[in-house]
């Protein structure tokens, strides 16, 4: 929950909230783009939320409630869920085992690299089996673009003879199970687990992390003292998709450095607004992936994504 201040400077500056978002006339550029898409399965980029220019940053109550900060929390999800509704995992994949391994291979790289490199992988070792079974300098070669090929050929190959030796040779459900397997962490069993089986989970990756940090959710830096404290404040159903929005919003229009304040849909919302560039111009100039009419980073996005999909690598 915003503070009376921030409530009566929104209203003022009538900057979009999500009630104004719904009307036809007052429609965020970045929430219509990614309704039309969903309706109409469009492939035109979408557009960020031409944002009115908040003169300084939401204040927090110093010593906001519990209840008032699920409150905030959860608008802000909700307003993400208005700019993103095509929020989803931006690895390629067709099963759990390749999800798995897909993740294994994101850690200190993008996504868009590890899309560009799973397709060769894959041809070469289409299972467990057959990747427990690889010639570790062939997948070093193969997985060589997505860096520290040495470290993720260990684990891979490690995983993939656990999957093949203790689980039938298929990727197990299981979070416990899961973090067992070597390369695996909290953060890529919680990917696997929510989007390969559909079960509920937050991945708290550097964006997340970053984001709520910026949100006043939590001060925690630890990812799993962050999840723990995200999952109390939003309810289980949530989780997956929540961390999609996130990462979405992290990776497009609230960057690490210089994020783009100007043109943030959820700007009335954020304790920290004013961080980043905040006339509107110069901000939509920072803006990436569909949102700055940009190709995504996925060779093979799902249906209702509104930007392009990535090239292949080596692509002009």
């Amino acid at each position: 929950m915003t503070s009376p201040k921030s409530g009566t400077r929104a209203k003022a500056t009538k900057t979009p909230t999500k009630a104004s978002a719904e009307a036809p006339a007052k429609t965020s550029g970045a929430a219509k783009a990614g309704k039309t898409a969903k309706a109409t399965k469009s492939t035109k980029p979408a557009k960020a939320a031409k944002a009115v220019k908040v003169p300084e940053a939401v204040k927090v109550p110093k010593g906001e409630s519990h209840l008032a900060l699920v409150r905030r929390a959860r608008r802000i999800n909700r307003e993400l869920a208005e700019v993103y509704p095509y929020a989803h995992p931006e690895l390629d994949f067709r099963n759990p085992f390749e999800l798995l391994v897909a993740t294994v291979l994101s850690a200190q790289t993008t996504d868009l690299r590890v899309n560009q490199t799973t397709p060769a992988l894959f041809a070469a070792y289409p299972t467990p089996e057959d990747m427990a079974a690889a010639v570790p300098e062939e997948m070093e070669e193969l997985i060589r673009p997505t860096g520290f090929f040495r470290a993720k050929t260990k684990s891979l190959l490690g995983l993939s003879a656990a999957l093949r030796d203790d689980f039938g040779g298929e990727v197990p459900g299981r979070l416990e199970d899961l973090v067992k397997l070597p390369g695996v962490g909290r953060k890529t069993a919680n990917v696997v687990l929510g989007n390969a089986f559909g079960v509920p989970g937050i991945t708290v990756d550097t964006h997340f992390g970053r984001l709520v940090r910026r949100w006043k959710w939590t001060d925690e830096e630890d990812p799993v003292k962050v999840e723990a404290v995200v999952a109390d404040i939003f309810p289980k159903s949530e989780w997956t998709m929540l961390s999609h929005r996130v990462i979405f919003h992290g990776r497009r229009i609230c960057h690490s450095r210089k994020p783009a304040c100007g043109a943030c849909p959820i700007a009335p919302l954020c304790p920290s607004y004013g961080e980043g560039e905040t006339d509107p111009e110069k901000a939509r100039k920072l803006l990436k992936y569909e949102m700055g009419g940009y190709p995504g980073q996925r060779l093979s996005p799902p249906p209702d994504f509104p930007g392009k999909p990535a090239p292949a690598l080596g692509a002009a």
